[in-house]
């Protein structure tokens, strides 16, 4: 019994062109050669696969060699149209270019060119997947194609056809078959569904003509495995996604929202449900960029179009509807642009689990810190962060001794103040002005409970891994100081991965590099009692704690300061009279000051500059 059954793509295959669906360009073109009895000796089919190319070559073949023909309408009952029905080799001949592409293939083909046909008009050669011949193949091709004798066609069928040689495109007759749009599909697979009693919503062959990408052949082959399904039952979308390995709408929903709202701990329990589910890390993640994709239709599009752009039902564009309020159409380009990136290092890693964990992490980090005005403001605080902060502190305690003498004296200094160029570049003449601008946190001036803060953002710039930044974006710095780095986590999991001894020997990389030691040690565990006394006992602890008490002791020390303001359009010519030490230091201060800039900048916009 099994033996006889007949897949539905094969039963329901068209005979005819009025039966071809969705290529109407296709049906006007060969009906007005076939009536008007202009046949050419060589066509070419190209498209997307399942469109309809081998079938409309067939077609044509019947058209041909029917014994009424040539006619738009084969009778399908003569001995030649139950030839081509049935793949019987006599006057056409079908030949699949992939097993037979090579040159000795080609010249068989050629010899029994010359053989008259035995029951139509025509001996005609369908060569599918004709891209896949060799070039010593297609050069033998040649010469028959441009002069073939006078009874013979032939219909090649290409996917690639780029792969083609252009002259054998230049002696064919090209037809380009179209992706067959998804009302044509749903509208065929119902009228499949009433033949076969096949019992199945509308909402799902939705979905099945949505997942086909306008090939009509794999939609009704989905629709012949559901069928199975259909029995005591009505099919339903659950039982699509359920059959393609896809996540449902509404699980993909209540992720996006934890996403949204910047909660990786309620992420991460989600996305471990999924993952238990069965679902594998790399199908997760193109089912989520599908998601926010259709998200980023709903915010820009309009609603008439929705529907088709989507392929989602009224109450899920609602649900849509309603999140895209909450996010800025940069942040969704954004968040789309993450997850192809995840997706390539999940194909890539060889634990994938690991990566989509770190992947959802990031994601769930990111909504809360890529706003429009969020950006904007932390340029703003970047392009004068570094220069305008400490540079006020020298002007504020120079004027002090400058009060006593005449009135003549402070006049320069408020219009050095109310300059904006010049600001900055007042103080760098100073040799403490670089030191200053350079440390992060200030030390013995601006001692605050943030400082640990600063100190745990410079030891994140300098970890290079972004998998280890985005995991430690969930830490709580307890202590961070040269005789030790103390971090917490709330989640066990989390400490063992960050214990792992390639990403702990990052932080103890990062922490000697950054306090000039040879071996910070590090410890990384859950959070106790204590944290908050060690916290604020590391403090008042910076990276340039050591470099800025000589520079100090030599402001306290040198001589009558009053002098300093009114001397500074002196001393700029006389630079090249300073110390050749001190000529190196402010040097060696200004190129850390940039590159300290550039990191933050990097750390900021991920790798690209912003100008």
């Amino acid at each position: 019994m099994s033996g006889n059954y007949v897949p539905l793509y094969r039963k329901y295959r068209p005979q005819t062109l009025d039966t071809l669906v969705g290529q109407e360009h296709i049906k006007k073109a060969l009906t007005s050669a076939i009536e008007l009895g202009k046949i050419a000796h060589a066509f070419l089919f190209t498209g997307p696969r399942g469109t309809g190319k081998t079938s409309t070559a067939r077609i044509l073949a019947k058209s041909l060699n029917c014994k009424n023909g040539p006619t738009i309408h084969p009778c399908g009952e003569c001995e030649s149209c139950q030839d081509i029905t049935n793949s019987v080799p006599i006057d056409v001949i079908e030949i699949d270019a992939a097993s037979n592409r090579k040159v000795e293939d080609t010249q068989s083909i050629l010899e029994k060119i010359q053989y008259v046909p035995v029951h139509g008009k025509y001996k005609i050669y369908i060569i599918d997947e004709v891209h896949m011949l060799t070039n010593h193949a297609f050069n033998a091709l040649l010469k028959t194609l441009e002069e073939p004798p006078e009874n013979v066609v032939f219909i090649l069928a290409t996917t690639e056809v780029h792969k083609v040689l252009d002259t054998i495109k230049s002696r064919c007759q090209r037809f380009d078959f179209r992706r067959i749009t998804t009302d044509d599909i749903v509208k065929h697979l119902r009228y499949i569904s009433d033949e076969e009693k096949i019992n199945i919503s509308d909402d799902a062959l939705f979905a099945i003509a949505k997942n086909s990408a306008g090939g009509m052949r794999d939609s009704i082959s989905l629709l012949d495995q559901l069928s199975l399904l259909g029995v005591t039952k009505e099919i339903s979308v659950d039982d699509v996604n359920a059959v393609l390995g896809r996540i449902s709408f509404d699980v993909l929903n209540k992720l996006s929202s934890k996403i949204i709202a910047s909660s990786p701990n309620e992420a991460i329990e989600i996305l471990n449900e999924i993952y238990n589910s069965g679902n594998e890390p790399l199908q997760i993640l193109t089912n989520l960029s599908e998601y926010f994709k259709n998200l980023l239709i709903v915010k820009n599009c309009k609603k008439d179009l929705l529907s088709e752009l989507t392929g989602l039902n009224e109450p899920q564009i609602e649900e849509l509807s309603k999140q895209k309020e909450q996010l800025e159409t940069q942040q969704i380009v954004f968040l789309l642009e993450r997850i192809t990136y995840y997706i390539k290092e999940v194909k890539l890693a060889s634990n994938q689990h690991l990566w989509l964990e770190v992947g959802m992490i990031d994601l769930a980090n990111m909504t809360e810190n890529s706003t429009l005005l969020d950006l904007q403001n932390r340029v703003k605080a970047l392009e004068g962060g570094g220069v305008s902060i400490p540079a006020p502190q020298p002007v504020v305690t120079r004027p002090a001794p400058i009060q006593p003498p005449p009135v003549q004296t402070p006049e320069p200094v408020k219009q050095q103040i109310s300059q904006p160029a010049p600001a900055p570049q007042k103080p760098a003449a100073p040799k403490p002005q670089p030191e200053d601008d350079f440390t992060p946190p200030p030390v013995s001036k601006k001692p605050s409970g943030n400082d640990i803060q600063t100190l745990w953002q410079t030891l994140l710039a300098n970890i290079k891994s972004p998998s280890t930044r985005a995991l430690l974006n969930l830490a709580t710095p307890v202590k961070i100081a040269p005789d030790g780095v103390i971090i917490t986590f709330k989640n066990d999991k989390l400490v063992s991965q960050i214990s792992d001894t390639n990403k702990k020997q990052m932080i103890v990389d990062a922490a000697s590099a950054m306090f000039g030691a040879s071996a910070v040690s590090v410890s990384i565990r859950l959070p106790q009692a204590g944290d908050a006394g060690l916290a604020a006992q590391a403090a008042p602890v910076t990276v340039a704690a050591t470099q800025t008490a000589p520079v100090e002791e030599e402001k306290k020390n040198s001589p009558p300061p009053i002098i300093e303001p009114e001397e500074e359009p002196e001393v700029k010519p006389q630079a090249q009279e300073a110390p050749a030490a001190e000529q190196k230091l402010e040097a060696r201060d200004k190129e850390r000051l940039e590159s300290d800039q550039e990191k933050m900048v990097l750390e900021l916009f991920d790798g690209k500059y912003i100008e």
